[in-house]
């Protein structure tokens, strides 16, 4: 097996990864909002944004590293590692709003 196609497979379940924790953490979150409405217990929606802002944010940690395995290990190209800083700066935007969603401060802020 090439050195290439190793890397290619490593990136694409890296991606599976990624999106596994984003399904599952949007499935966990939905099922502990649905018990706690059950029980009618108070910040149901609060406590529900705050975990599948959670698992969206480590999902886009795993797709970002999957993305960085492919473009620098595969193709290392100036339009292939452009599109790359594209993509990463897309998701650290992404990643920088969602965790002013979840904690209602910028990560640099003290609490």
């Amino acid at each position: 097996m090439e050195f290439q196609h190793v890397v290619e497979l490593v990136g694409m379940v890296v991606d599976a990864m990624g999106v596994a924790v984003i399904v599952v953490g949007a499935v966990v979150a939905t099922g502990h909002a649905v018990f706690r409405l059950s029980r009618r217990q108070a910040a149901v929606y609060r406590a529900y944004r705050r975990r599948l802002g959670r698992s969206i944010l480590l999902g886009l940690e795993f797709l970002v590293a999957g993305d960085i395995i492919r473009t620098v290990a595969v193709s290392p190209t100036y339009a292939g590692v452009g599109l790359l800083a594209l993509i990463v700066a897309i998701r650290t935007v992404l990643s920088f709003s969602l965790e002013l969603e979840i904690t209602g401060r910028w990560p640099w802020q003290r609490r």
